[in-house]
């Protein structure tokens, strides 16, 4: 009798399983049938096979296509791996190329353009998918992230980084011209030394005045009378104390002006070097969007319809910074209207706003006054690192009513 076939659950058949399940030697692999076999001799029957010849007249036809076909998707597949697993990362071309040939199913290189590892990287560098770099371990490679998002996202933090590079030098630019304006201005006062003392005659007496009034001291009378008397009016004159205090009065009274003048002078200065900060700053903080989610807008377009013209509607979300996602305060219908068909709402004095664009951009403050002139309002910022502060001229479009 012949031997009994193995059962399904038998070792033998467990184990042919798992053989034919994993990954098997490269050499013994048919990518145009995409068949695995599992040494020497079955690949030589394989392709010897019926199946396997159909196969080779199809490649013979037009064998540039499929190497083509085969190029690219093992390309696809080895920058995609690259991609999700590493990402930016530098990293050794061999340890890709170990996990992506983990799939059983993955196109071979023995059936691509290349022959070797080494060749597919330095095309890949030649062509500019990847960084290429040679070192003693072997060969490196890092993914260029091309896609458009990525690329407009680094973009706009380059962009941030060299706007913040450029406000920081010219602000210290501008300290530095202060500081030396500042040193010219005390170089041409007035500047007191110490002088020796020099006299006219030796015989010539020093006098120290020492009275804070400037009262002179009186002279002693004398009993022999006709010479004190000669001079009644003259010393009545000098040593009138109430023409001495009045004189110190006035004295005073002027340089107490004058010290006033110089604190204005020097305020009123101090506050154009602020205002020239602030409209310097405004002037590179000003952007051309400004939604922010939380605030009251208003709809001053016709397209939607007269239902929702010039009706105020809360910004729920915001898309690509140009969209807002609305909700109408009245009847709670949901828009998605762009930037230009909005304008921002000014409340009533004393209400809180939002500063949505200049150099406050993002605090709260409360609305202190109005400048219908001049389309500019007044507030106090209530929030960040410069809260308490009073702001003049801020334009309409800069600030925002906040929802309740």
């Amino acid at each position: 009798m012949g031997k009994e076939k193995a059962g399904f659950l038998s070792p033998k058949s467990i184990s042919n399983r798992i053989k034919a399940k994993g990954l098997q030697k490269l050499r013994w692999y048919c990518q145009m049938c995409q068949k695995q076999c599992r040494d020497e001799n079955g690949f030589k029957c394989h392709t010897t096979s019926e199946s396997h010849q159909r196969q080779l007249l199809l490649f013979a036809e037009s064998p540039d296509k499929f190497l083509d076909y085969f190029s690219q998707e093992f390309l696809n597949g080895y920058l995609e791996l690259l991609r999700r697993r590493f990402g930016d990362k530098r990293v050794h071309c061999n340890i890709v190329y170990n996990e992506y040939i983990q799939d059983r199913d993955h196109t071979h290189m023995n059936s691509t353009q290349w022959l070797t590892l080494t060749d597919f990287v330095k095309w890949m560098g030649r062509e500019g998918y990847c960084k290429v770099d040679h070192t003693e371990k072997g060969w490196y490679i890092q993914y260029i992230n091309r896609d458009p998002e990525t690329i407009a996202r680094q973009q706009e933090l380059e962009k941030k980084k060299k706007m913040d590079m450029d406000d920081e030098e010219r602000q210290a630019k501008y300290i530095q011209e202060q500081v030396v304006r500042g040193m010219q201005g005390g170089s041409e006062q007035v500047s007191h030394e110490a002088t020796e003392l020099q006299r006219q005659s030796e015989e010539e007496k020093i006098v120290l005045k020492m009275g804070l009034s400037g009262k002179k001291p009186a002279k002693p009378a004398s009993s022999s009378g006709p010479s004190a008397e000669s001079k009644p009016s003259s010393s009545k004159a000098a040593d009138n104390p109430l023409q001495a205090l009045s004189a110190g009065a006035r004295k005073k009274d002027v340089q107490a002006v004058m010290s006033k003048k110089d604190g204005a002078k020097k305020r009123s200065a101090l506050d154009e070097i602020m205002e020239e900060e602030e409209k310097k700053k405004a002037k590179f903080t000003r952007k051309d969007h400004w939604l922010t989610p939380g605030i009251i807008v208003k709809v001053v377009t016709k397209k939607l319809g007269d239902k929702y013209y010039k009706k105020k509607a809360e910004v729920i979300a915001v898309k690509d910074l140009y969209t807002a996602v609305l909700m109408l305060v009245d009847s709670g219908d949901k828009l998605k209207v762009d930037q230009t068909h909005l304008e921002t709402v000014i409340p009533a004095v004393g209400r809180a706003v939002k500063v949505v664009n200049g150099t406050h951009t993002g605090c709260r403050a409360v609305l202190e006054g109005l400048d219908e002139k001049n389309f500019c309002v007044t507030i106090r910022i209530d929030s960040g690192v410069s809260k308490g502060r009073v702001v003049e001229g801020v334009k309409y479009e800069d600030i925002c009513k906040i929802a309740s």
